[in-house]
């Protein structure tokens, strides 16, 4: 009989497939590079196979062979994950662990009131949270390591199957002594030419902002670096830079009933003048059988929009 890879082997073989970077795929599975590099050459021993192309340097190249057996492994590990996914959820739904990621944009204003929900509602699930930008969260979602994301839409997640649960619409926080202080909403053209504190590069609302303001279309800002914007590592630092007068920013309605101007010379008003919100959603793998769990939690977490009958937030779920 042939030796079976094991699922820890299949794991690093997937990920190096999918993330071409030995440390990324190393930091995807939660072990060292040593280990995974190992684990990868072990698995090459045991089928008596070159899985990758050693000849190229430091690039991460797989051999046609080594790129057919990455794609079955997926399959096989699916397969192997969903056998006692499958007996959980047919002996009782909505119990067991429940790996969960979030976004650091959401994850100091969503934690509490959604940890409290699942010990009040489904007190058998075991849960564990991990807080990630949203492109190593679907790294670890689509490897096995995460069962479910707290995500905000739009971004780059074609990769998960996603369910929308309410809009959070974007305010404008400045300093008192602004000039667009005297506005009641300040329309998406006032963004024109004005010094734009965002976050850094790697999430997701910086994006979204810069969606946003490229609805003034007289903006002159980039999608690169620009003299006209300031980064912030998260949105407490993001009203703190605020209130230095440094520049004005975009930040969701969650973030502000969540408390981030608190303590700041810092207000906001509501922006209009087009699409001017992002989509809190979950995401998970494609054919999970947890699907119907998951949904069950969607219906649970809309309860959580901030004030929707004064924000006119519109829930999906």
């Amino acid at each position: 009989m042939l030796p079976l890879p094991s699922a820890q082997q299949l794991r690093y073989l997937i990920a190096l497939s999918e993330l071409r970077h030995f440390g990324r795929a190393a930091a995807a599975c939660s072990v060292t590079q040593s280990t995974l590099s190992a684990g990868i050459m072990a698995l090459e021993r045991q089928l008596d196979s070159q899985l990758l192309d050693r000849t190229v340097g430091k690039k991460v190249v797989f051999t046609p062979l080594g790129h057919e057996i990455a794609l079955k492994g997926r399959q096989a590990l699916e397969a192997l994950e969903a056998v006692p996914q499958l007996a959980v959820a047919a002996r009782t739904p909505l119990t067991g662990p429940l790996r969960l990621g979030v976004i650091p944009t959401i994850g100091p204003f969503l934690i509490e009131p959604l940890v409290k929900t699942i010990r009040t509602r489904f007190p058998q699930l075991t849960l564990s949270i991990a807080e990630d930008t949203t492109e190593h969260l679907l790294e670890k979602l689509g490897i096995g390591r995460l069962d479910m994301l707290v995500l905000a839409m739009p971004c780059l997640c074609d990769t998960a199957e996603t369910l929308p649960l309410w809009r959070d619409p974007f305010h404008v926080i400045m300093p008192e002594d602004h000039p667009l202080a005297r506005l009641s909403h300040v329309p998406v053209e006032q963004l024109a030419d004005q010094r734009m504190i965002m976050m850094e590069d790697g999430h997701c609302l910086r994006e979204q902002t810069l969606a946003v303001c490229r609805q003034g279309r007289e903006w002159h800002g980039t999608e690169g670096e620009s003299d006209s914007t300031f980064s912030a590592t998260s949105l407490h630092t993001m009203a703190e830079m605020v209130g230095l007068g440094l520049g004005i920013g975009v930040v969701p309605l969650l973030a502000l009933e969540g408390g981030i101007l608190r303590g700041h010379p810092v207000i906001s008003r509501p922006l209009s003048g087009g699409p001017v919100w992002r989509t809190i959603g979950l995401g998970w793998r494609p054919r999970s059988p947890r699907s119907e769990d998951f949904r069950t939690l969607a219906t649970a977490f809309s309860s959580l929009a901030p004030h929707p009958a004064q924000t006119q937030n519109q829930n999906f779920v």
